[in-house]
């Protein structure tokens, strides 16, 4: 297979890392549509069905170093064959789940197979577009995010007409044997294959740090602490968007679209998962061009303000689904900014890996969520949740300006420095 010639073009392995993440979406962001149907099935408290998401969440993210490990070298196909194995034999396992550990064996298969997807397709994306790193890694992340967008309907229409389980068990082999055959076409860049970026190197490192050596900068400590707030309000959102609207009393809501009358639940889910997506693209874009932490503070008060603005958004609907919707524009963009400025920072050879122990941050926020619904359950409000998470936001808006950006622009004037001095040393040696 790697002797086809167009498996070495770059848009071609792009495409692919795209749709292996969109056939991975679901786990994720279709959850939310299971978990009254399960607690209607078995009388499961929601808590308790939630805790599958933590596992999966926790599974997907803390072994995607290792997974980086092993694909910098021995290549991306097999872990991925692999996830499609996983992936579809979690929903399968879903499917016929009798009891909660039955599921949560499931939801453990099903984030070590998305995993693996997850850190291949971005090692893969930072691998083959050094010169476009923050749009390339934005497309194949956005697969992740918005590809639910194209399911969350026939999956929802599916559990009303046929139930959960026939759900589970025909997306199941679908996403399982799509990531089959996709796993057969994927590759990483050889000698040749990619260019470095032409001119001023600042932007990016010249060298290739090991994993051992990142954990010894403070800068990617910084990184890690950002993205862990973040993700916390970006995992909470997506597991209780459906229990929020509910106890809003607007998740069955109709909203006149064009003439069309549709649910608030629905097609705030579709609404969220689409800019979702799309916003790990724009804003990887526009971190190309305007530097990744001045957009990691753009997007973060923004996000702060969605925040606020779902604490009033009760018995409202359509501010629900703008609310909602731009806090997923916000968040989303940590999954192509993070994995492109860890990139930047700490060279190319062990991109999969480092990024990987940086996405092991969306595993430390999964724990800080219970905590959250815990909150929840004490005060009866959503709102005090709602404000801790918009404060992380503008703390985190604050960090990427003025402590982040000074200090991955001193580590790279540093090293250009370094790189220079070495040229007058070596033809004085000569």
């Amino acid at each position: 297979m790697t002797s086809l010639g167009f498996l070495r073009r770059r848009d071609v392995q792009l495409t692919l890392g795209i749709l292996a993440m969109i056939m991975i979406a679901n786990l994720q962001y279709s959850w939310t549509l299971f978990v009254q149907p399960l607690q209607d099935a078995h009388g499961w408290k929601k808590s308790q069905i939630q805790s599958a998401f933590f596992f999966f969440v926790l599974f997907q993210t803390w072994l995607v170093p290792v997974n980086g490990w092993l694909v910098d070298r021995f290549g991306p196909r097999p872990f991925v064959m692999l996830a499609a194995v996983l992936v579809g034999g979690s929903w399968l396992l879903f499917a016929h789940a009798q009891t909660l550990g039955e599921l949560y064996t499931g939801s453990v298969l099903a984030g070590i197979g998305a995993g693996c997807v997850y850190g291949t397709m971005v090692g893969s994306a930072v691998k083959w577009f050094p010169d476009k790193r923050g749009l390339a890694v934005g497309l194949t992340a956005a697969g992740f995010g918005a590809g639910a967008a194209l399911t969350v309907l026939p999956i929802n229409s599916m559990i009303h007409t046929s139930g959960y389980a026939s759900a589970f068990w025909f997306f199941g082999w679908l996403q399982g044997i799509a990531l089959l055959v996709i796993a057969l076409f994927l590759r990483f860049p050889q000698a040749g294959d990619v260019h470095a970026p032409v001119g001023p190197r600042l932007r990016q490192t010249s060298r290739d740090k090991t994993p051992v050596q990142m954990l010894t900068t403070p800068t990617f400590y910084v990184l890690y602490a950002m993205f862990v707030m973040i993700a916390t309000g970006l995992v909470f959102i997506t597991a209780q968007v459906a229990p929020i609207a509910k106890d809003y009393g607007i998740d069955k809501a109709p909203l006149n679209i064009v003439g069309f009358v549709v649910l608030a639940l629905p097609f705030a889910l579709i609404v969220d998962n689409v800019l979702n997506g799309a916003s790990r693209a724009l804003f990887g874009w526009l971190s190309d061009r305007i530097g990744r932490e001045i957009t990691m503070s753009i997007a973060f008060t923004i996000e702060a303000a969605a925040l606020i603005g779902l604490v009033f958004c009760a018995h409202h609907p359509w501010l629900f689904v703008l609310c909602a919707g731009a806090t997923f524009v916000a968040s989303g963009e940590i999954y192509s900014l993070f994995p492109a400025t860890c990139t930047d920072l700490f060279g190319t050879r062990y991109a999969s890996t480092n990024a990987g122990l940086l996405y092991t941050a969306k595993g430390t926020a999964a724990l800080v969520v219970p905590l959250a619904s815990w909150v929840h359950d004490s005060t009866g409000t959503w709102s005090a949740v709602l404000a801790v998470l918009c404060g992380f936001n503008v703390i985190t808006a604050l960090l990427a300006f003025l402590v982040l950006k000074p200090m991955r622009e001193r580590t790279l004037a540093r090293e250009h420095v370094e790189d220079v001095a070495i040229v007058p040393s070596m033809v004085t040696a000569r």
